[in-house]
């Protein structure tokens, strides 16, 4: 098999064997030969489709148009393995560069909590590259922590984009594989689209919680009728009861936002199946109170 300079690696199956082909830069020039491995697959197989999906840039588009589609942004994370924030308690937390958050989030410039505030500057840090390191880095310091802790991706940030407005879903399927055996989640103020949408509910399906955030009640409804992800929703500042949106669905107000508890001692955010822990048929919101 002969793979141009430059071609990206490929993968592919035969019987029980799973093989990889990179180019060889030792070749003679021109020749374009490459080294193929294999491995045995009885461990691969069950993950195929997993490992295709990961190879597959996040715009559904193969990776020779990665550069064409992805933004020319350098996106920076930060692993705190003991957090000191009060909210989520003792826990592991990540921070992502700014530039992750989406263009459309109402939160920017009015009432982000990460803009000010105890987070402000660390977060600020994380932006200007002086702290943090790769994608792969945090990948690694996740796959270090223990088996059913519960961590927090995203104190400050988002999910990594691979285009305007487009989450990065290579990027998210690859997060949600290392998580697992770990009770990791987060927040996306990225809007649900078709796209997004399955990037979203495929990492739910893979054991990492990724929740919709809402940022009306009417919104919220919408939202939950799409049984993809757990939602939460903004309510306004100082609000202490819960409530119900428009569909009549039942709103929590979070526990470590009334200050009798922390996301170590909660973990409802973590939980995807956060409306069979209540009977009828209306879905279980968690209402945060703005700050």
């Amino acid at each position: 098999m002969a793979l141009a300079p430059g071609h990206p690696r490929l993968f592919w199956t035969f019987g029980s064997f799973f093989f990889c082909a990179t180019p060889n830069p030792s070749a003679p020039e021109g020749r374009g030969r490459a080294r193929v491995r294999f491995f045995a697959a009885l461990a691969v197989l069950p993950h195929i489709e997993e490992l295709n999906l990961a190879s597959m840039h996040s715009c559904g588009r193969p990776q020779r148009s990665v550069a064409a589609a992805m933004p020319q942004s350098t996106f920076t994370y930060h692993f705190t393995r003991i957090s000191r924030n009060a909210k989520t308690g003792p826990i592991p937390v990540t921070t992502t560069s700014a530039n992750s958050c989406p263009p459309g989030c109402s939160l920017k410039g009015n009432g982000c909590y990460a803009e000010s505030g105890p987070l402000a500057l660390p977060w600020r840090a994380v932006s200007d590259g002086e702290r943090g390191g790769s994608f792969d880095e945090l990948l690694q310091d996740i796959s270090t922590l223990r088996r059913h802790a519960l961590w927090r991706h995203n104190q400050a940030g988002d999910l990594t984009p691979c285009a305007l407005g487009v989450i990065d879903v290579r990027l998210l399927t690859r997060l949600a594989i290392v998580n697992r055996g770990r009770r990791g989640f987060t927040y996306t103020h990225y809007p649900p689209t078709s796209a997004n949408g399955a990037a979203i509910q495929r990492a739910n399906e893979l054991g990492f919680t990724v929740n919709l955030s809402a940022q009306t009640l009417a919104q919220a409804d919408g939202y939950s009728d799409l049984g993809i992800a757990p939602v939460v929703v903004i309510l306004p500042a100082g609000t202490d009861k819960p409530a119900r949106t428009p569909a009549g669905r039942h709103v929590v107000v979070c526990p470590a936002s009334l200050g009798s508890t922390d996301c170590l001692n909660c973990g409802i955010c973590q939980q995807r199946d956060r409306s069979a822990r209540h009977t009828g048929n209306c879905a279980h919101v968690l209402g945060i109170p703005s700050e």
